[in-house]
This record gives structure tokens, sequence and C-alpha cells, in this order.
């Protein structure tokens, strides 16, 4: 990723953190409404949830322009969600719906060089996730 591009996912998310909670609320309605067979996966309580979700982004987005620090977090978040049962394919749904999120939470703040940085990131860290989690345990 470029300078400029991680400054437009990090000025764009500071902008999400305030509505955070409908922010998740709306990402996990999204993912649901992709994939309704993911559902059974989260048996946990959902704002807890929202709020996990949120805290990772949160050091994704702060961790950007260091990859040192941020693919060790990843690969231990893919390790673990390998326990949950998520697949290689989950991940294109999770960047729909995060981008979708976007979208709806940021509106017209959420320009297509935004969105095409956040869509770089996603991927970049999508990536990371699914190479970990074919790593054998």
């Amino acid at each position: 990723m470029t300078p400029h591009q991680i400054q437009l996912v990090q000025e764009s998310f500071a902008k999400v953190l305030p509505i955070s909670e409908q922010a998740a609320e709306i990402f996990y309605a999204r993912v649901f409404e992709l994939a309704p067979n993911v559902r059974s996966m989260f048996k946990g309580d959902m704002v807890e949830q929202g709020r996990k979700l949120m805290a990772m982004l949160r050091t994704v987005v702060s961790t950007l322009d260091r990859l040192d620090v941020l693919v060790p977090v990843a690969q231990k978040l893919a390790e673990r969600h390998v326990g949950y049962g998520v697949q290689s394919a989950h991940y294109a749904v999770v960047g729909t719906a995060l981008i979708d999120t976007l979208g709806k939470g940021l509106g017209e703040a959420f320009t297509p060089e935004t969105r095409a940085a956040w869509e770089t990131a996603y991927g970049t860290l999508a990536s990371v996730m699914i190479a970990a989690a074919a790593q054998p345990a």
C-alpha cells in the first residue's frame, strides 16, 4: 500500500469509530445476508463480537504502515479462525460485507479512491490470513 492509501484508510476509519457499534451491526447483518450458513459459527453475544471486530480493525488500521507488526497479528487471527470453521471462501464474503458497511456508514466520504484503498488493505490482510490458515498446525 502506498502512504496515501494508508492515510485514506486511517482517516476514513477515524470517521467510523464514533459509530462503531452500528457499523458492527451493519457488518454482521451483511455477512449473514451474503452467507447465511456462517451464522452458526457465532454462538456468543453479537454485541461483544462487534466490539472484537472493531478492536481488530483498529489494530489493523493502525499498523498498516508496520507490516512487521501487522502480519504476525493477522497470522494468529487466521489460526484462531480455522478453529471456528472459517474457510478461504469466507474471506471474500467478509471483504464484501466490510466494503458495503464502510460505504453505508461513510456515505459520500467513501470516495472511489478511499474504497480502492480499503480494497487493497483488505486484500492484503486476507491474503496473509488465507496463507496462514493453510499452514499445517
